[in-house]
């Protein structure tokens, strides 16, 4: 065994960083045996200095991250802080420096992959993030490594647990969105400012990291169609149910029948009970994989918390620790494709749509031809006058497949209808 430890700092030590310093202390021995030689914590970088942190010698805490990332002696750079800045200038000092980089940033890699994978690359580092997308759940090593042979057409996912957890409830509880909030809120799912989850940003950065493993072409989170979740509502949830279906978060990255083209989007979409996405519950995270040779993959497990995400970036520590020792880099950047990425208006997929019209005759006829002129074929339509006797009633259309652009031109004309007095909500059915 080598006798001079590999040396490995630390950026961040808040609820994922005191975990990685945790399981590198206490699994010291195994983490060796599996490396081939031991490692070594030899600096953390963090904020607050006078902070107690438990099983980390206070030695080794140190407000200057540049310095510590500037050291020349250090292997590793493990990068928990999250944001683009400083981290982005933190990675690539690290590189210019001698140390591979092993991350948890889903924004930054989202943003700036391609240049920091180039950057690796010219300096021969190695640049690993599995911890970026779904916590402990292994899914870009196998989509990296695993599926490299094979040809991924459909990337589904579950990638947030805030926001299945609050789909959840109101569809197990029939709670409606505030009070699933305050409860996820209350637990600890949810931050005191949920909106990176519930507008979906979260999601959309790592759907941009998906999608550009898994087609091998540039995909960044401006690509990115983005919708929140703070719409749906118990009315949504009991359409769902009426279809068979239930409602998630989905980060869906798509290759185009003609493979010239990828998609990337994030939005709530309605998927029938017989999905395997459907049965998520709670906080956890699932991928839904489709590929020509493999088939129908699914990924499920934990995609947030300390201690699953720490195992995601120790898993990459021990990957980039071997490839030291063996004067190895491991799979870099593999966006060799250089597919575009089409807009959000040729997506073809089906819609779930809720109309409050006027209840008297005539009304479903100018309702269909409107759908008619605009390209768009209905598949099913359920009316419901309203129990208050006010005169409107409810109309629910669900189309065949078609373009999201043509979707669009369709709701607009159907607003200027006379006998459409609003449009209640517009829901993607997915997963079929």
């Amino acid at each position: 065994m080598r006798k001079r430890p590999l040396k490995v700092a630390l950026l961040g030590c808040g609820v994922v960083g005191s975990e990685v310093a945790r399981i590198m202390t206490t699994h010291a021995a195994d983490l060796a045996a599996r490396i081939g030689a031991p490692v070594e914590l030899a600096g953390v970088a963090v904020r607050r200095p006078s902070r107690v942190r438990e099983g980390i010698d206070p030695a080794l805490v140190t407000t200057d991250a540049t310095a510590l990332v500037k050291r020349g002696d250090i292997d590793v750079v493990v990068e928990v802080i999250g944001g683009i800045e400083p981290a982005r200038t933190l990675i690539t000092t690290a590189f210019e420096h001698g140390a591979s980089v092993v991350s948890a940033n889903k924004a930054l890699l989202a943003q700036d992959g391609a240049a920091l994978h180039a950057l690796a690359q010219e300096q021969g580092r190695d640049l690993y993030y599995e911890a970026a997308v779904a916590g402990a759940i292994p899914l870009i090593r196998p989509l990296r490594e695993s599926l490299a042979g094979d040809k991924v057409n459909r990337v589904l996912g579950i990638v947030n647990g805030t926001t299945n957890f609050i789909l959840d409830k109101m569809d197990s509880t029939g709670a409606g969105y505030q009070e699933a909030l305050d409860e996820a809120t209350a637990l600890g799912y949810a931050e005191a400012d949920p909106t990176a989850d519930v507008e979906g940003f979260d999601a959309a950065a790592k759907a941009a990291i998906l999608a550009g493993i898994a087609f091998h072409t540039r995909v960044r989170l401006d690509d990115v169609y983005r919708e929140g979740m703070i719409e749906v509502t118990a009315a949504d949830f009991a359409s769902a149910k009426a279809m068979g279906c239930t409602i998630k978060l989905l980060a869906i990255c798509e290759r185009a029948a003609d493979g010239g083209s990828v998609t990337a989007r994030v939005h709530p979409a309605m998927i029938p009970l017989s999905h395997p996405l459907a049965s998520v519950r709670g906080a956890y995270n699932a991928v839904f994989v489709e590929s020509d040779a493999a088939g129908q993959l699914m990924f499920y497990g934990p995609g947030a918390g300390g201690a699953p995400t720490a195992s995601a970036v120790l898993g990459d520590l021990v990957a980039v620790c071997r490839n030291k020792l063996s004067g190895a880099t491991g799979p870099g950047d593999s966006a060799y494709t250089q597919l575009p990425v089409s807009p959000m208006g040729e997506v073809v997929t089906r819609y779930h749509i809720s109309l409050d019209v006027a209840d008297k005759p005539g009304v479903l006829a100018q309702v269909a031809t409107v759908f008619a002129e605009h390209g768009v074929s209905i598949d099913t339509v359920r009316q419901q006058g309203r129990q208050d006797g006010g005169g409107d009633a409810s109309l629910v259309v669900v189309t065949h497949r078609a373009s999201d652009a043509s979707l669009s031109g369709t709701v607009e004309a159907l607003r200027n209808l006379d006998t459409v007095r609003g449009v209640a909500s517009i829901m993607r059915v997915e997963g079929e």
